[in-house]
């Protein structure tokens, strides 16, 4: 839709204003089409047709210039077009290539890509991989049940019985005076030695497991000392899993305790802040405890709920939140007398990161008032529950209620809903010190198949919201072999450094019987986990026969990227799943919406589409076509993809059998030839395995010689057709040096360099010293300019690229150069392929001197044209330009030439912010379409916090009740009342601390956000127009053309006299999203297309509900407490006390 042009002065049509004088010339030599005398008005602002806008261009008889008539300028385009195509077929050598293809044709093969053929033995790959990963599982959860089964509980068990590798050891030991303080003099902690491994880009040690405890469980309990006992039974299973397949990565136990025991041991990565990583919290874990959930909270904020209790309530409520996988359905409502929405969702909501945070935001504007109403609170959850028109999990349901308590049962409401079948879970969470009568919360979770927790302090807050976890998995542990499924995980981020992984996941179960005739434990011991990294998914797929442009994807149930070359997340945060959709990885359109619910359907399909792609550096928009094929990985929740342009059905493999003329080749790649042959850059791809990688492709280059002096283009250590490619490709290019461009004069043409990329990683810029400029990606496929040519025909222009809010380009200092490319297609019998990408760069002022000659009205050998006093001439571009202004623009809206000398520096900048007046009305005359998306993976600088926000974060003034109230001395909230008094100016409260904060960012980590992307394309325009801007005094004249054969508009327009229009300004550049991209409570009323796990575990009619929560916990240490406000006074971060809730309590190993 076209944006309105936004005008000063009078409105069209308006009265009759005085024409515009040209200095010195009289006034305006056309009639003002706004003149009543002249007619009717016309809506000028619109596309005029060439014969009626043609009498308002010419004034015979007028003594004056006038502005060029459309013949004239349809002229100029055409010698420009001439001038562009006459220079690239003499320097850009598109036809020589192609004949040095043909006369190399015994050099190399043509070979095609099958897609379906391809697709299935990729899927077929990644099924094999991840199956020996699901053995090695298996083993591991038998035996760890079979471990559990055989231990004996031991009640007396002290931490100096148990000997293991605590991984927080070394980051816990702070020995200032630098002495060797001899770790484990109370729990026997094993010191061991470490050794690099690249596979886990750490070091490990493959002896020992390792175990992490959660900063907020003490070590020390009986519960954990007895886990710590039995699971040490598991490091000889993990060993020999690795024995059996070395390429296993981390293998885990995550125990419903909070202990995590893993393989190979390594130090755990400590965070400078307090260490907030608990097992249970871990995506992979809570996919693996649990089926999926709808999970409804509620929220009571009567007047009783204040201070304290409230901040207790809206961090619990967050942390509960953070236990939810985006398999889970969740909604969060306050109540007093009534209840409603925290937040603009008004049903049940998809539990992903985007989601969540809304939630969160909008818990911390809760306030408290009015009276305890558990009816209105409990009827709008059931409510939520039974609404069948959304879509949601469809397996567990459950009802969180957070409140300081009350005497209401409300077992009508009950009556009503859920009884008897009893579908719906029923947790109440009594939160804060308080004296009420907590047997009707009790009674709620035992007679609703739920439990009852409370949460008094700051340090129990972690734990109770996550034991829920465990009532859940009992349908699961009563199912026994049936719910033994493996899950894998969507994309998440290691938290032991490996980088993106997906785990297999097995639930663990307890087998033990309290005794003979007894009813079956239904506890779960915890989740098994198996790391792979993306990278070795990646490994399996073809990397460099698909081309530049073609490329595998893989998706899961939620439409997530497994795969795809746009997964790459700038920021990554552990604690959240890497959760990209396809249609968001890609330019979202109706074929991409089918081709999704079919991947998701587990269907097989093919189907070729015309496409909109983004640029690799995102400042363009490509109409393309792609071939898309797709089929399921069988026995996963993921379906993969295949796209291919047409042009990538063949592929060339370089058959270099005479070694002869390998090494002949093979010398053009030596530096002591590039002066007389060009540079070569090549693409920093693994050639060999001994080749070691560098940045700098001086140093890779020379690597790579160094290796090749040692192995031949043959050896079984290297990828041979990479190798061959490559050295065939190296003698390609200097063939086209030696018959092209050795002989021409580059200086001629006001060129400063010829080049030619290729498919096989050769990128030869010629002359020599034009290498010291070049700034293009050494690998082709990575290259902007390489991809853009292969998928637009003929000459494509790309400017430098330059940053509005950076310097112009200093033209003093540097020559400034725009390449010209375009891809040579190779016909051989009835296969068409294309190779390679050839192309010049422009001297940049010399071509934009020779621009204003091209469009001109004197011939080669005229010299400017003079128009004498007593005559008419039409404006050109090179005398007229004070009034004049002429450019080129390329299909994204980037300047690339200008008549204006002091617009040169500003090439390669949107041309809104070299003209707006003139780039709106383009837009809305559509010559440019706008494409509007969002990049959901991009990094943004810390925000300093504001004063100003639902919660504000004042201090908590205690009551008298709380002063003459024991508990609460002993509580967290007296101790935290200093910290807030006197260091409340300097330091983040722990409820508003940030969770990426807390788990060991740097002071000035980037933190993930949402921004909004802007790319101009052309539109629907071809031909050529003439069109006026009006604005009052301000109109302008203006005509705009197309190029033949490249993706310029060539745009001449009259110059502005005033700057008042300046207001409609289009944007291109990114724009951070404050509210996180589109608005997320439009966006759930249209969700995506989704299927959750083909298995649900949520009822088992033998489940025991007897064990709901009695509210009893461990008493924390005083001194514990002490400690950790001494460290709050200090200004360390706070460490919760150490508490474990009787649920875990009573577990009884």
């Amino acid at each position: 839709m076209a944006v309105p042009a936004r005008t000063c002065g009078a409105s069209w049509p308006g009265p009759v204003r005085t024409a515009r004088p040209w200095p010195g010339r009289g006034p305006r030599p056309f009639p003002d089409p706004r003149d009543p005398a002249s007619g009717p008005a016309r809506p000028l602002l619109l596309l005029l047709p060439p014969l009626l806008l043609l009498p308002l261009l010419t004034a015979p008889g007028a003594s004056a210039y006038s502005f060029p008539q459309q013949h004239t300028m349809q002229h100029w385009a055409r010698r420009l077009e001439q001038e562009i195509d006459g220079v690239m077929r003499i320097f850009g050598g598109v036809q020589q290539l192609r004949e040095i293809y043909k006369d190399n044709r015994n050099l190399f093969e043509v070979q095609e890509n099958e897609p379906q053929k391809l697709v299935e033995k990729v899927a077929g790959d990644i099924e094999s991989l991840l199956d020996r990963k699901v053995q090695a599982l298996k083993r591991l959860a038998d035996a760890a049940e079979n471990f559990q089964k055989a231990h004996r509980w031991q009640d007396n068990i002290k931490e100096e019985d148990i000997i293991y590798y605590d991984a927080k050891a070394d980051a816990e030991l702070d020995d200032p005076e630098g002495e060797d303080v001899e770790r484990g003099s109370k729990t026997s902690t094993l010191r061991l030695d470490f050794m690099e491994d690249p596979n886990f880009k750490n070091k490990v040690n493959y002896s020992y497991t390792a175990v992490q405890i959660p900063t907020d469980i003490y070590k020390g309990s009986t519960v954990i000392l007895n886990e710590l006992n039995w699971t040490e039974a598991l490091e000889n299973v993990f060993i020999e899993n690795r024995r059996q397949d070395p390429t296993l990565l981390w293998q885990v136990f995550g125990s419903a305790t909070g202990v995590t025991r893993y393989y190979p041991a390594t130090p755990w990565r400590a965070p400078k802040k307090i260490d907030l990583y608990d097992v249970r919290r871990r995506p992979w874990y809570i996919q693996g405890a649990s089926s999926p959930k709808d999970m409804v909270i509620i929220v009571d904020v009567s007047g009783s709920v204040s201070g304290l209790t409230l901040k207790l309530m809206k961090t619990s409520v967050c942390e509960m939140l953070d236990t939810l996988s985006d398999d889970d359905y969740v909604n969060v409502a306050s109540f007093n007398e009534k209840a409603q929405p925290v937040s603009c969702f008004t049903h049940l909501v998809q539990a992903n990161v985007r989601n969540k945070k809304v939630f969160k935001e909008a818990v911390q504007g809760m306030v408290a008032k009015g009276t305890t109403g558990y009816k209105a609170g409990f009827e709008y959850a059931f409510d939520q529950l039974q609404n069948s028109n959304i879509t949601r999990a469809n397996c567990n349901k459950m009802i969180m209620m957070f409140t300081d308590g009350g005497e209401d049962r409300v077992q009508d409401v009950f009556e009503k809903y859920n009884w008897p079948n009893r579908t719906v879970r029923v947790f109440t969470f009594s939160v804060g010190q308080h004296n009420y009568d907590v047997t009707p919360l009790q009674w709620m979770a035992c007679t609703n198949k739920g439990y009852y927790f409370e949460i008094p302090s700051i340090g129990a807050i972690r734990i109770n919201t996550q034991e829920y976890l465990d009532v859940l998995g009992r349908p699961m542990v009563l199912a026994g072999k049936e719910a033994k499924q493996v899950q894998w995980t969507n994309v998440y981020e290691d938290a032991l450094g490996l980088g993106l992984v997906v785990t297999g996941t097995l639930p663990v179960f307890n087998l033990t019987q309290d005794g003979p005739g007894e009813k079956k434990n239904q506890l779960i011991l915890g989740v098994m986990g198996i790391d792979v990294a993306l990278n070795d998914i990646k490994r399996l797929t073809p990397n460099y026969t698909l081309g530049a442009n073609g490329y595998v994807f893989a998706i899961d149930l939620n439409g997530y990227v497994l795969l795809h070359p746009n997964l790459k997340p700038q920021t990554t945060n552990f604690r959240e799943p890497v959760t990209l959709d396809f249609l968001d990885a890609e330019l979202e359109d109706e074929n991409k919406e089918e081709i999704r619910r079919s991947m998701i359907d587990g269907n097989k399909g093919h189907k070729q589409i015309r496409t909109l792609v983004k640029s690799l550096d995102e400042r363009y928009i490509d109409e393309v076509i792609r071939n898309y094929t797709w089929v399921p990985i069988r026995s996963t929740n993921y379906s993969l993809g295949l796209v291919l342009p047409p042009y990538s059905t063949f592929y060339l493999q370089a058959n270099l059998s005479d070694q002869i003329l390998q090494v002949k080749y093979f010398e053009f790649l030596l530096p002591s030839s590039f002066e007389s042959e060009g540079h070569v850059f090549i693409a920093p791809r693994e050639y060999c395995k001994d080749l070691n990688v560098s940045d700098n492709n001086t140093e890779f280059l020379k690597n790579f010689i160094e290796l090749m002096e040692k192995v031949t283009p043959d050896s079984k250590q290297c990828n041979n057709f990479l190798l061959h490619n490559l050295i065939l490709d190296t003698g390609i290019t200097q063939q086209l040096v030696e018959r092209v461009w050795r002989d021409q004069d580059l200086n001629t043409y006001s060129l400063l360099a010829v080049f030619a990329a290729t498919d096989g990683g050769i990128t030869r810029v010629f002359p020599n010293k034009a290498a010291e400029d070049w700034t293009e990606n050494p690998e082709p496929f990575n290259a902007s300019f390489y991809r853009r040519s292969l998928d637009n025909h003929g000459y494509v222009f790309k400017p430098p690229h330059q940053d509005s809010l950076l310097r112009p380009l200093e033209l003093e200092n540097d020559t400034v150069g725009v390449l010209v490319s375009t891809a040579v297609e190779l016909s051989l019998g009835r296969r068409t392929l294309r190779p390679a990408v050839v192309g010049v760069k422009l001297d940049l002022e010399a071509w934009a001197e020779k621009f204003k000659v091209l469009a001109s009205n004197r011939t080669h050998q005229d010299q400017p044209q003079k128009c004498g006093p007593s005559s008419h001439c039409e404006m050109d571009c090179e005398v007229n330009n004070e009034d004049l202004l002429c450019v080129l623009i390329d299909d994204g809206g980037f300047l690339i030439l200008s008549n204006q000398n002091h617009q040169w520096d500003q090439v390669g900048r949107f041309f809104s912010e070299v003209d707006a007046n003139l780039m709106l009305a383009l837009y809305n005359n559509s010559f440019y379409t706008r494409k509007e998306s969002y990049d959901y993976q991009a990094a943004c600088a810390p925000q300093p916090p504001g004063n100003l926000g639902a919660a504000p974060r004042g201090v908590f003034v205690p009551t008298i009740a709380d002063f003459l109230n024991l508990a609460w001395w002993t509580s967290a909230a007296a101790w935290s009342l200093f910290q807030q008094l006197l260091y409340g100016l300097i330091y983040h409260s722990w409820f508003q601390a940030d969770p990426a904060e807390a788990e060991g960012s740097p002071e000035t980590r980037e933190s993930s956000c949402v921004m909004k992307q802007t790319q101009y394309y052309f539109g629907s325009v071809n031909a050529s127009y003439n069109a006026i801007i009006d604005c009052g005094n301000c109109s302008r004249l203006f005509h705009a053309q197309r190029l033949t054969n490249t993706n310029l508009l060539f745009v001449v327009a009259e110059k502005p006299l005033c700057s008042q229009c300046e207001a409609g300004r289009l944007l291109q550049k990114e724009t951070h999203c404050p509210a996180d991209g589109p608005e997320q409570c439009e966006l759930v009323q249209r969700p995506r297309y989704r299927r959750g796990p083909h298995i649900c575990f949520d009822y088992n009619a033998t489940e025991d509900t007897s064990d709901c929560g009695r509210g009893a916990s461990f008493p924390p240490s005083l001194g514990v407490l002490v400690s950790l406000q001494l460290l709050l006074l200090l200004g360390l971060p706070p460490r919760p006390q150490p508490q474990v809730h009787s649920f875990a309590a009573s577990r009884r190993l």
